[in-house]
C-alpha cells in the first residue's frame, strides 16, 4: 500500500524520462512545423488513430479523472449517463453527423480555426472576432481546472506544495506546446492517451478486485444508502447506487437539476461545440479517415470516462471496509443493527483526552457518517467519561469540503505505490494533452482570430510569434485562477461552466453553418450574442453557487445568493437549459427575417460535387 506521500530518486527517474519523451515527441512536431497550416491544423495529414486518441486524449482530462471522480464520489453512480451522452455526443454523434460536413467546410473554406471556420461560412469578420475573443477569455478557465486537477494528485502523492506543482505542470505543457503546434500536441497526446488506458484497466481491475468483484462491490455500495452525508440527502441523495430524486418545487430536488442539468446535459452536449476538438475534424484528409477514427474513440471515452466514475463511487465501498480507522463520539445511530452511525469526529488532544475535530472551513465539530467497528471508553479534558466509538467513513474526505482531493487519496491510500507513480503519469498524459490543446487554441485564437483580422490583413500568414505569445498569457492566467480559487468542487464546476458557454454560444451556428443554407450572418451574430449573454447573466444573478461566488448578485439583492433564491430548484439549474433552446431560437427567427447569403458563397461552401 502507498506509503508517506514522499518523492524519491526512482520516481524521479521514471517522470523524468517520460518527460524526456514526451519532449522528443514535442521536437518532432517542432521539426515538422514550418508553416502556419502545420502549427494551426498539422498540415491536414494526421492518421485516423492518432487524430482518435489525440481527440479522446484532449477531451479527458484531469478534470474528469480528478474532478468528475471526486463528484462521482459525491453523488454517486448517476454520473455514468454522462459517460453514455459523452459517447453518444462526443463520438457518435460527433464523428458520425458533424465530423465529415466540418472537415468538408474548412476545406472549401481553407479554415484553419474553428473561428476561422464560423467567420468564413457566414462571411463576417465580426462572428470570427467574437468567437476569438470569447475562446481567449474563457478558455483559461478551463484549463485553471484541468491545472488544478493535476496539481492536487501531486500534492496528495508526492507531499509537493501546491505552488510548486502547479508552477511544474505550467512549466511541462509550455515546453512543448509553445514552440510545436498541433503536430505536437497530437503526437504526444497519442503517447498520453495509451499511458492513460493502461492506468485505467489497472484502476478498474484492482478496484473491483479489493471490493470482492463486480456484483459484491455493487451491491456493497447499495448498502452504504444511509450512510450518505446529512446535507446531500437534504438535497435529494438517495445513495450512490440510485439517481437522485427528481421532482420540481422542492430542495430535495436540487441535487437532480445540479447533476442532469449542470453535469450530464452541460458537459455532454458541450463537447459538440470545443474548438479545441472541433478543429481535430479538419487534420484529416477524407471521410474516410474520420470513420476509422470512431471505434477507437468509442473505446478510448468508454474507458477513461467509465473508469474514474465507477471508481470514484465504489471509493466510498471501499473506504467504508478497507479505509483508515477513524474515532468519534455517537451524535445519531442511524441503523443499529448494521452499526451505522453519525459520529463526531475527536482527537486525543492529551495521553488519554479527547477532544472534537474542528472542521477549519466551518469552525464546527467535524460530523460524518460512520460504520462502527468497535466501541470503548475514555475521557474529555474536563474528565467525564466518553463512549468512543471507531470505524470507517464513505465520505471524511469530502466532509471536510475536498472533493477533489478523493480520487487522489484513494489512489495514495488504497493501492501499491508504484501504481501512484505511473497513475501519476497516467493524470500529468491527461492534463498535458487536453491543456496543450487548450492553450494551442487560445493562442491560434488570439493570433488568426484577433491580430489577423483586426490588423486588416486577412489572407497572409498569422504570426507565429503572436500566438506563442498568446498561449503564454493563456497560461499565466490559467495559473493565477488555479492558485486563486481551490475550494469545494471547483475542477468539475469550472469544465461544466465553460462547456454550457460553448454550447450556448457556438453550437447553434456552427450546426446551422453545417446544415441549414438559410442561415445568415445576422442570425448566427445574434445567436451567438443571446447565447453568450444569457449564459453570462445566468451565472452572475440566478445559479446560487456560481452568484454568490462572483458576489455581483448579492449587491443586487441585499445578501442573496440568487434572484431565484426563494423559488426553489432555479437557482440550481445550468445556463445551458435556458440559453441553448434561446440561442436556437434566435438563429432560426432572426435568418428568416434577414437577407439569405449570397448564393455563389453557398458554392463555395456546399459545391455539388461531394468527393469523399
Amino acid at each position: 500500500m502507498a506509503g508517506n506521500p514522499t518523492l524519491d530518486w526512482i520516481d524521479i527517474v521514471v517522470i523524468v524520462g517520460y518527460l524526456l519523451t514526451t519532449g522528443y515527441l514535442g521536437w518532432l512536431g517542432y521539426r515538422g512545423t514550418r508553416t502556419a497550416a502545420d502549427f494551426l491544423v498539422g498540415g491536414r495529414s494526421a492518421h485516423p488513430v492518432v487524430m482518435a486518441v489525440s481527440y479522446a486524449a484532449t477531451f479527458i482530462s484531469t478534470a474528469a479523472i480528478v474532478g468528475f471522480g471526486g463528484v462521482a464520489a459525491m453523488f454517486g453512480m448517476s454520473l455514468m449517463w454522462l459517460t453514455f451522452v459523452n459517447i453518444l455526443f462526443g463520438i457518435l454523434l460527433a464523428f458520425t453527423l458533424l465530423g465529415e460536413p466540418t472537415r468538408r467546410l474548412g476545406h472549401h473554406l481553407s479554415a484553419h480555426t474553428f473561428p476561422e471556420l464560423l467567420g468564413a461560412r457566414y462571411q463576417s469578420k465580426g462572428i470570427q472576432v467574437l468567437a476569438g475573443l470569447v475562446i481567449f477569455l474563457a478558455m483559461p478557465l478551463y484549463s485553471a481546472a484541468v491545472m488544478t486537477g493535476g496539481t492536487v494528485f501531486v500534492v496528495t502523492q508526492f507531499g509537493i506544495s501546491f505552488e510548486v506543482a502547479l508552477l511544474v505542470m505550467a512549466l511541462i505543457t509550455a515546453a512543448y506546446v509553445i514552440p510545436g503546434g498541433l503536430k505536437a500536441v497530437m503526437y504526444t497526446d497519442t503517447l498520453q492517451g495509451f499511458v492513460m488506458i493502461l492506468a485505467m484497466i489497472y484502476l478498474l481491475w484492482f478496484t473491483y478486485s479489493s471490493l470482492g468483484g463486480i456484483e459484491p462491490a455493487h451491491r456493497a455500495l447499495t448498502d452504504l444508502a444511509d450512510l450518505v452525508p446529512p446535507t446531500l440527502q437534504a438535497i435529494g441523495h438517495e445513495g450512490w447506487t440510485r439517481m437522485p430524486a427528481f421532482g420540481w418545487g422542492a430542495t430535495n430536488y436540487d441535487l437532480w437539476w445540479t447533476v442532469v442539468s449542470a453535469i450530464i446535459l452541460g458537459v455532454g452536449i458541450g463537447v459538440l461545440a470545443q474548438p479545441q476538438l472541433v478543429v481535430r475534424f479538419m487534420t484529416v484528409r477524407s471521410r474516410r479517415e474520420l470513420d476509422r477514427a470512431v471505434p477507437t474513440g468509442a473505446i478510448f471515452i468508454l474507458l477513461l470516462v467509465g473508469t474514474p466514475y465507477l471508481v470514484g463511487s465504489l471509493s466510498n465501498a471501499w473506504f467504508t471496509q478497507h479505509g483508515p480507522l477513524l474515532t468519534g463520539q455517537v451524535v445519531k445511530e442511524i441503523d443499529p443493527a448494521s452499526g451505522h452511525a453519525l459520529v463526531g469526529l475527536m482527537k486525543e488532544a492529551t495521553p488519554g483526552q479527547w477532544a472534537p475535530v474542528i472542521n477549519p472551513k466551518t469552525q464546527q465539530p467535524t460530523v460524518v457518517p460512520m460504520a462502527i467497528a468497535s466501541r470503548e471508553t475514555a475521557r474529555d479534558p474536563a474528565g467525564q467519561t466518553l463512549e468512543l466509538v471507531k470505524g470507517r467513513s464513505p465520505s471524511v474526505v469530502y466532509a471536510k469540503g475536498e472533493p477533489d482531493q478523493i480520487i487522489p487519496t484513494y489512489i495514495s491510500t488504497a493501492l501499491p505505490r508504484w501504481f501512484g507513480l505511473i497513475f501519476f503519469l497516467a493524470l500529468l498524459a491527461a492534463a498535458m494533452s487536453t491543456m496543450s490543446s487548450q492553450f494551442h487554441t487560445i493562442g491560434t485564437a488570439a493570433g488568426r482570430d484577433l491580430y489577423e483580422r483586426l490588423t486588416g490583413k486577412p489572407g497572409h500568414e498569422p504570426s507565429l510569434l503572436v500566438m506563442r505569445v498568446a498561449i503564454v498569457i493563456g497560461l499565466l492566467a490559467a495559473v493565477t485562477i488555479s492558485y486563486t480559487v481551490r475550494q469545494e468542487y471547483v475542477v468539475a464546476r469550472f469544465t461544466a461552466i465553460f462547456f454550457g458557454l460553448c454550447a450556448a454560444t457556438f453550437l447553434p451556428a456552427y450546426i446551422g453553418g453545417l446544415f441549414w443554407r438559410r442561415a445568415t450572418r445576422t442570425g448566427a451574430l445574434a445567436s451567438m450574442l443571446v447565447g453568450m449573454g444569457v449564459s453570462v447573466f445566468w451565472l452572475l444573478f440566478i445559479k446560487s453557487r456560481e452568484a454568490s461566488a462572483i458576489g455581483l448578485v448579492q449587491f443586487v439583492t441585499d445578501g442573496k445568493t440568487s434572484l431565484l433564491a426563494d423559488h426553489p430548484n432555479w437557482p440550481m439549474v445550468d445556463p445551458i437549459v435556458i440559453a441553448l433552446p434561446l440561442a436556437i431560437l434566435t438563429l432560426v427567427l432572426v435568418s428568416l427575417v434577414t437577407r439569405p447569403v449570397d448564393p455563389r458563397h453557398l458554392g463555395v461552401c456546399f459545391p455539388k460535387e461531394q468527393g469523399r
